[in-house]
């Protein structure tokens, strides 16, 4: 087994760990393990040519990933370049805190599952810093919009990268993983909900709202139900059609593409560039996409290397127990980020060991999904939100994370029950 390729991917990932202390972007480091994790593997390995066709075949399904991803982001971007989030928003008419807070968790559960649990908490995130003044209401709003754009995001299979690579992977299928985390991740959102809506009490006063637009409410429903609905057609298509989710979504791309062109055109006088395709192309975030290409590269290489399969037999000394492995793996995604640990698992046990559709996979769905909530930098809606409103980790552990993990573990029962 090739050593030298674990001891550098670890090395690696102490650096992302601590990308906050040595003030060096992830997604550098990521690209830079990735590589030499090849370049290690590629020097030790005896068949050059062999190693060059892994590689192919690992970035063949890595790229589907990447597509997929880039393709649901321009959909996002537009919608919100054409401000067609202001219709949710502005269909807010409640000033109760407890029915705001429960709207709030409502309308993230379900975006998350269509839009991806980042977007949505940083949608939800910066509406509630629009919407409400006092700022120990907004830091329990935001911690609950964390909790509830995770697991929302859980049980639909582009409502995070994790169920993404799973659903690709073939190791689920769209309809199962709804039908296996959908009533868990309910239950880890209604306890957190719960909870917090006994520290809220009283009415607020909302602070302004720019309801300026650059297209009128017409263009704006039009480009964020089109947007929505192509969104929903992505399993559709790959149910009909049995080609891989990407093509799906790139289809999805090209025809909101061209409503977004036709609206430019007619209300010309009402827009700017800044609303057209090229300008969501350009606010992507691509520094995610690359760190989850280095990531899932340097993850391939351990894969190659046989080292996944070791670890898989290691695992297998410890406790045979597969629910008590994939439940440590979210407690652990609240630490270390769920994608690497996701796609290590996808190494360490294959199709063979658990055919598709699997309680494995869907038990993994919904702990490497909602895990992350139990920390603020356990996922990336958790980063998200922290930076939007400047949520103290430690105020964070103290008033969020047991609520968290009071819903995962409740979810997870839940889950483990239903099987």
């Amino acid at each position: 087994m090739n050593w030298m390729v674990l001891c550098i991917f670890l090395i690696g990932y102490i650096f992302i760990i601590f990308e906050q202390k040595i003030r060096l972007d992830k997604a550098a480091i990521a690209l830079i393990t990735g590589v030499l994790c090849w370049v290690s593997y590629a020097w030790q390995a005896n068949d050059v040519h062999g190693v060059n066709e892994s590689l192919l075949h690992q970035v063949g399904e890595i790229a589907g990933i990447l597509f997929f991803l880039i393709g649901a982001m321009t959909i996002v971007e537009l919608i919100d370049l054409y401000d067609g989030f202001d219709v949710i928003i502005q269909s807010i008419k409640t000033r109760n805190k407890r029915k705001f807070l429960l709207l709030i968790t409502v309308l993230t559960f379900f975006l998350s599952a269509v839009l991806d649990n980042l977007t949505t908490a940083i949608i939800m995130s910066s509406l509630i810093v629009k919407i409400l003044s006092e700022r120990k209401d907004r830091l329990y709003c935001i911690g609950m919009v964390v909790i509830a754009a995770n697991a929302g995001g859980a049980w639909s299979p582009i409502g995070d990268v994790t169920t993404t690579m799973l659903w690709m992977g073939n190791q689920i299928s769209a309809l199962g993983v709804m039908k296996s985390v959908f009533i868990p991740s309910v239950a880890a959102t209604l306890i957190p909900l719960g909870i917090l809506l006994l520290k809220l009490k009283g009415d607020f006063t909302p602070t302004h709202i720019d309801t300026s637009q650059q297209v009128t409410r017409v263009g704006q429903s039009l480009i964020l139900y089109s947007g929505i609905g192509l969104l929903l057609f992505v399993p559709v298509f790959k149910t009909i059609t049995h080609l891989p989710p990407f093509m799906g979504m790139m289809l999805a791309v090209g025809i909101v593409w061209i409503i977004s062109e036709t609206l430019h055109k007619r209300h010309a006088s009402n827009t700017t560039e800044s609303s057209s395709i090229f300008s969501a192309l350009e606010r992507i975030d691509m520094p995610s996409i690359l760190f989850f290409l280095g990531i899932l590269i340097g993850v391939g290489a351990l894969q190659e290397a046989g080292i996944l399969q070791s670890a898989a037999t290691m695992a297998s000394t410890i406790t045979d127990n597969y629910v008590v492995i994939i439940s440590s793996v979210g407690i652990l995604s609240a630490i270390f980020d769920n994608v690497p640990l996701v796609a290590a698992l996808q190494g360490m046990y294959s199709l063979q060991d658990f055919p598709s559709q699997h309680f494995f996979w869907n038990y993994l769905a919904y702990c490497s999904g909602t895990g992350g909530s139990i920390l603020i930098i356990g996922s990336a809606a958790g980063v998200a939100a922290m930076g939007i409103e400047k949520i103290d980790f430690f105020w964070y552990v103290k008033h969020i994370s047991w609520i968290a993990l009071l819903g995962y573990i409740a979810g997870a029962l839940v889950c483990i029950l239903l099987n």
